[in-house]
């Protein structure tokens, strides 16, 4: 008998390796730029199951190497849904070996090594595209706000543009000022191929509100016409209902 050596059941599981780098965030716009970006994508493609969104997550590419924590990263061809629990943590053998196909850097006032360290390390990994945003108020001035990255032939180049398209993702990423949970600043979007921004869920609730109050504002101004011509008619001596 020939023993099957499978050496994907020799690697530890997410539930073993450690779900983050225990590295707190050094400010909320760490969460609330990727976090935006997740819930528009949960909008905008919630018929698709093949694509995942992490927001401070670990990704684990060797099990003897400690995780990579990126502020944001996309998946696409992966299960979008784990369990009820959902993912501690990317682990690459437990994906069939899907590399993240974009990563999100927020450069906050603590300098991670997003524009060297980080961006060879997503470059090796295989990571399509990097996205650095730096947001206003950084000492980073020298910096362009948003630098976006595409791997070609192994090495990130530069895209140029605002909003850049993303063809192996079907979105474009830019940045614009809005509002996000009640906050105005300059956010990171996506946008469509005619580059064209793509409403938030806030903004959908809001459109839905205000189409909603029009067609109430509407029906209510149809029920005053009519009134008004009924009480014309019975002035004249015509029943209305006779009409």
């Amino acid at each position: 008998m020939v023993l099957q050596f499978d050496p994907r059941q020799c690697l530890p599981s997410s539930a073993e390796l450690p779900d983050s780098d225990d590295t707190p965030v050094d400010n909320e716009l760490q969460n609330l730029i990727p976090n935006l970006l997740e819930a528009i994508l949960a909008m905008i493609w919630s018929e698709r199951g093949d694509w995942f969104f992490g927001v401070d997550m670990g990704i684990y590419f060797n099990p003897s190497i400690p995780a990579v924590v990126p502020d944001g990263f996309l998946s696409l061809g992966v299960e979008r849904f784990v369990g009820e629990g959902g993912r501690l943590s990317y682990v690459l053998w437990e994906e069939d070996n899907i590399p993240p196909i974009l990563a999100l850097e927020v450069v906050s006032k603590t300098y991670g090594g997003e524009y060297e360290r980080k961006k060879k390390l997503y470059e090796d990994l295989g990571i399509e595209y990097y996205v650095v945003y730096l947001p206003d108020g950084s000492p980073r001035r020298k910096r362009q706000p948003l630098e976006i990255y595409q791997l070609i032939e192994g090495e990130y180049q530069q895209l140029a543009g605002n909003p850049v398209w993303l063809p192996k993702i079907g979105l474009g990423l830019g940045r614009e000022r809005g509002t996000y949970l009640g906050r105005e600043r300059e956010w990171l979007y996506w946008y469509d191929e005619t580059g064209q921004r793509l409403t938030t869920p806030e903004e959908r609730i809001a459109q839905e509100a205000a189409r909603a109050n029009q067609a109430t504002e509407r029906a209510e101004q149809e029920k005053s016409r009519a009134e008004r011509l009924a009480e014309k008619l019975r002035e004249l001596g015509i029943d209305p209902e006779s009409v």
